[in-house]
């Protein structure tokens, strides 16, 4: 499928691979402008290029990982600020994407950088009434790290307790998957069987792999690299068990409501990320001290050298939903029994992205078959 992503020599392009996805944004243009003037406390706020927008805020949601880099460098640079004018950016971060899911479905948050798993889930549940997937945000970034003392090989998994962040997430999927493929068997719910998968905040991940209680984890950056900065041994990066290395670990979602009544403002956000991931891809070792700098403002503490140097590289940053990986990732949930076979039809709405992307001369984006009619 065509990818916007645009790559140095420093930055593969991986595809991320995390909690389950999201779906599509559904209306395309600009409201109409007003015809008369209001009073100016009332007075529409004018976008970047001029044009009024319909909403005067926009409550958007991220997690302060480097998964989320779009997010972290677009916000914190005043990225996407400037693309809306005087409509104000209100920013809320997550440590979950069930917590952000919530906060979308409740009404206190319009638009969301949120990984595959939690979308797919929150779209489900809703019956394809609660959110769209607009755009991606970042692909790859996922690890398997071990103990080298203990693990030498793949083969030498068996037996072994390996981490993963939460049931049913997109590392767990893609480790269950992994375990199939290999012909051994493993129980999706309780994580028992001939590997043993052990779901594990990553917040935790880092002391349990230090004490020893796991013997390696299946994990997003920078997760990942902190293991390795502790003695831990990449055994398999998960791109390459994806075509053309590619897999999505962050999309952008936006609540159905927001999108129905302020495609303006969706619009505004979406131009402010193409740019936002133009510039980051461009200026791979600038960005990575920018998002750097936001982890800092945002947790108190950036990321030593010996974690973020390894991490940032692996992480590819891109527009394109990668779609067909989302896909992919749902059939390995349903193979796993994590999940029935779930509808999708209607996840993803690329109108808005496509028409951004048109206008800076780039190629428009797959919805893989999963968008609105």
């Amino acid at each position: 499928m065509p990818s916007t992503t645009r790559t140095t020599p420093r930055r593969g392009l991986l595809a991320a691979a995390l909690p389950l996805l999201i779906g599509a944004l559904a209306s395309c243009g600009y409201g109409s402008d007003a015809t008369k003037e209001e009073p100016a406390d009332k007075k529409a706020p004018a976008a970047a290029d001029g044009k009024k927008l319909s909403a005067s805020e926009v409550r958007i949601g991220y997690f302060p990982n480097l998964t989320h880099a779009t997010a972290l460098i677009g916000v914190q640079d005043g990225l996407i600020q400037k693309e809306l004018g005087a409509t104000t950016l209100k920013p809320q971060t997550f440590n979950a994407g069930p917590s952000e899911i919530e906060a979308l479905n409740g009404g206190s948050l319009d638009i969301g950088f949120i990984g595959p798993s939690p979308s797919i889930n929150a779209y489900v549940k809703s019956k394809g009434k609660n959110l769209r997937i607009v755009s991606g945000s970042a692909s790859g970034g996922v690890k398997l790290v071990v103990n080298p003392d203990k693990i030498k090989t793949l083969d030498d998994l068996k037996g072994k307790k390996i981490a993963t962040p939460q049931k049913g997430n997109t590392q767990d999927v893609a480790l269950l998957n992994w375990i199939s493929e290999k012909g051994w068997k493993v129980d999706p719910e309780s994580g028992k069987g001939d590997v043993s998968v052990v779901r594990t905040d990553n917040k935790v991940t880092p002391d349990a792999f230090k004490s020893g209680s796991i013997d390696g984890a299946w994990v997003p950056e920078p997760t990942a690299s902190k293991l390795v900065s502790q003695g831990g041994s990449v055994l398999l990066d998960e791109t390459t068990l994806w075509p053309d290395k590619k897999f999505v670990i962050t999309n952008i979602i936006v609540s159905q409501k927001f999108l129905a009544e302020h495609p303006d403002v969706v619009e505004a956000v979406l131009k402010g990320t193409v740019k936002t991931n133009e510039w980051i891809n461009a200026n791979p070792d600038k960005a990575k001290e920018s998002a750097n700098a936001a982890l800092k403002s945002l947790s108190g503490k950036a990321l030593d050298a010996k974690v973020i140097d390894p991490a940032w590289p692996s992480i590819a940053i891109t527009n394109d939903p990668l779609a067909a990986t989302l896909k992919t990732q749902s059939e390995w949930a349903v193979k796993a029994g994590l999940i029935k076979q779930p509808d999708l039809a209607g996840i993803y709405d690329l109108t808005l992205l496509n028409k951004v992307l048109k206008a800076t001369g780039q190629p428009e984006v797959s919805d893989a078959g999963l968008g609105v009619k």
